[in-house]
């Protein structure tokens, strides 16, 4: 497969029916609608992060990265969803062996978490107590189990780490263990079900703890030893650039409504329009392949600290690129793409909600 391919290269299109038939149903309900979870099931797509050891399918990074573009291409809140997810299926290749082999024992095992080290973790016997609150868990919903950042406490002081900082460690909890809350109430990426979460006064075994570092990796192959930052900024950056490859391909059947209105538009600005589709179309895919080659450099030599910073600035220029596309194109649509009930309005959306995302906000 080249680097510049369309999604279509990587997707069958029953699959790409199956995503769409669904999507609007999925927004309308804050989650992924079953026949769409049926889809992802059935080709393992919440685990092609987790550890073949364990029944995942270990998925390289290149081909990582196009598969997520493609779902993103084929729904936005569903690519978000198993990005995210798979992502904290990732974390298996940390996880304690006994722990995780129980895990993905599940045939429809999903991790969702959450970033953010708003918990706590105090130290008790052979164990740690927790408790907090997190936000923004894309794929809650379906998960079996939970990850949570939290602050380690000893005797009511909090730990610190060799520099001075907070020592902050993950945790994966079973999901009956968490107590979901209401809190996506955003414009897009609606069926993500990105849902906040509890836990109170929660007992875990010490090897419910792990630690994301390449030197700490329990399954030694090479996704595992691939810096964890890089790694989730090529992905959430795929997933844009598959959200403005779908709003692309919605704008000629927008135009050709917008051209219809003889009264406003007339020939020189129908080829407005269409010269802005060109140079959208040519401007985003020169940003993919740059960030494809990265990808594909990085994954040869995952240890070259330049190269890894090329793919920190090629997914954030991608991104960039992506939101600037969509919106170079997005007046000449009309109000078709303003109409909350419309696919273009959805992809539009999505794409302005998931670009807030912290990793891909500043290019430096």
């Amino acid at each position: 497969m080249s680097l510049i391919h369309h999604p279509t290269e990587v997707l069958k299109p029953e699959w790409v029916e199956t995503i769409r038939a669904y999507a609007a149903d999925a927004e309308r309900s804050g989650k992924l609608h079953s026949e769409q979870l049926k889809l992802v099931y059935d080709q393992q797509w919440f685990n092609l992060l987790a550890p073949a050891r364990y029944g995942g399918l270990q998925t390289n990074l290149p081909d990582l990265i196009k598969t997520e573009e493609a779902l993103s291409w084929a729904d936005g809140s569903l690519g978000w969803v198993v990005t995210l997810c798979c992502g904290a299926g990732w974390f298996g290749g940390f996880f304690d062996e006994t722990i995780a082999a129980e895990i993905f024992s599940d045939k429809k095992v999903c991790l969702a978490g959450s970033g953010a080290a708003t918990g706590t973790a105090e130290v008790s016997s052979d164990g740690y107590i927790i408790n907090g609150n997190w936000k923004y868990a894309s794929g809650v919903h379906h998960a079996t189990h939970i990850t949570v950042n939290c602050q380690i406490v000893n005797d009511g002081e909090n730990l610190l780490t060799e520099d001075g900082g907070s020592l902050i460690l993950p945790f994966v909890l079973d999901r009956a263990d968490v107590e979901l809350q209401s809190g996506w109430k955003y414009m897009g990426m609606i069926a993500t079900g990105s849902d906040a979460y509890t836990v109170n006064n929660l007992f875990v075994n010490k090897n419910r703890c792990f630690k994301i570092d390449t030197e700490a990796a329990v399954v030694n192959t090479t996704i595992y030893r691939y810096p964890f930052l890089q790694l989730a900024e090529a992905t959430l950056a795929a997933n844009l650039s598959g959200m403005a490859l779908h709003f692309i391909d919605l704008c000629e059947p927008a135009f050709a409504n917008k051209a219809t209105n003889v009264r406003r538009v007339n020939a020189k600005n129908i080829e407005a329009m269409y010269g802005a589709l060109k140079d959208a179309t040519t401007l985003l895919n020169e940003a993919r392949l740059s960030f494809f080659k990265a990808i594909e450099v990085s994954w040869q030599q995952p240890e070259d600290q330049k190269i890894l910073e090329t793919v920190s600035s090629t997914s954030r220029m991608l991104a960039k690129v992506s939101r600037e596309c969509v919106d170079e194109l997005y007046p000449y649509c009309g109000l078709l793409a303003a109409s909350p009930d419309t696919e273009i309005n959805r992809v539009w959306r999505d794409i302005h909600t998931a670009s807030q995302h912290a990793l891909l906000t500043f290019l430096e």
